[in-house]
Order: structure tokens, then sequence, then C-alpha cells
């Protein structure tokens, strides 16, 4: 009995050839799941750590309601709670861009970066962030350093966001793309 197309499955090694033909220019890329088990945050339960995530979530639904300088507070108070864990920084960086700081944004998003190693979802997210205000400023190489580096922890956004601003790059999958569709097709 024939296989039909969706039966077929591939090795996460042919995944990431495939990644390097199709995006020749991001860096090397894993598969999501993959890399969110590589790059899970661990943390104690300690009372001090479960009491400064409780003050980011707040922080958190405050700025979705649209009450930022409360969300500030919140973020304040998580970070002199807990002055070492990325999340509080980052989630702060956000408040921050929101309130038209794009400085005090930053500072808290290399601290972020800073603190999480570069590694994890914090670090994905922070470089994203940090991407996009340095792209808004003009400064379009350090933006896509930045999103080669969050695409690199598993960003699906910072991913796009490489092929999207690298012109060259997008072409040649563009006529990439055409060959193997021809060549699929049986055209010449």
């Amino acid at each position: 009995m024939a296989s039909s197309r969706e039966d077929v499955q591939i090795s996460l090694h042919d995944k990431a050839v495939l990644e390097r033909i199709f995006n020749p220019n991001l860096p090397n890329y894993i598969d999501e799941d993959e890399k969110e088990e590589e790059s899970l945050e661990t943390e104690d339960d300690s009372p001090v750590v479960k009491e400064s995530k409780a003050l980011e979530i707040e922080g958190v639904k405050l700025a979705e309601k649209g009450d930022v300088t409360a969300a500030l507070e919140k973020f304040n108070n998580a970070i002199n709670l807990m002055s070492d864990r990325a999340s509080g920084y980052n989630n702060r960086a956000q408040a921050l861009r929101l309130k038209g700081d794009t400085q005090g944004a930053l500072c808290d998003l290399n601290r972020a970066i800073e603190l999480s190693k570069g590694r994890g979802k914090t670090a994905c997210q922070a470089l994203t962030q940090r991407a996009l205000i340095k792209k808004l400023e003009g400064d379009c190489d350090g933006a896509l350093e930045d999103f080669k580096l969050a695409a690199d922890l598993g960003g699906k956004f910072a991913k796009q966001q490489v092929v999207s601003m690298n012109p060259y790059a997008a072409l040649c999958n563009q006529m990439l793309s055409e060959v193997m569709n021809k060549l699929k097709y049986g055209e010449q």
C-alpha cells in the first residue's frame, strides 16, 4: 500500500538541510520543539521567586489593560525583589517602550540578555525587542544581528525578520522555489 504525502516524515537532519537550502543566511536552525526543550529556563521554586513571578504576571495583565504606570510599578517591585531574574527586566522593557522610554527599554533589554547569558526564552524575547528598537532607530545591521541571535534561539518572528531584511536571500529563495516547483511538476 502506498503512503500519502501526509504519512511521510523526515528526520530532524533532513529538516535542517532543507532549512539551510531555503534560508542560507539564517543561523543553524533547530526544530522549535527541540530548541524549546534545550532552552527551558530553570529556577528554584522558592517563595521569593514565586512572588517575583506573580508580580510580573500582575504587571503584564495591567499593561494589557492599558495601565502602563501600574504595570511598571509591579515590574519594579519584581526587580527589587529579585534583581537577578532576566524576565523582570524584559517585561519592564516592554512597558517602558509603551511609555516612550526607548533608552530605558534598551538598558533593561541589555540587562535581561546579560542575566540570561543569551540563552533561553527570555533572551530570545529580549533580543527580538532590542532588534525591533534598533530597526526603528535605523540600525539595520544591529537589528539583523539581534534577529539572527533570537532566530537561533528558536524565535519564529525573528527568523521571519532575518529573511525579510535580506532581499538577496529572499530573491534566492524565490528562484530556488520556482526551480523546485518546475522539477516537481515536470516543467522545463
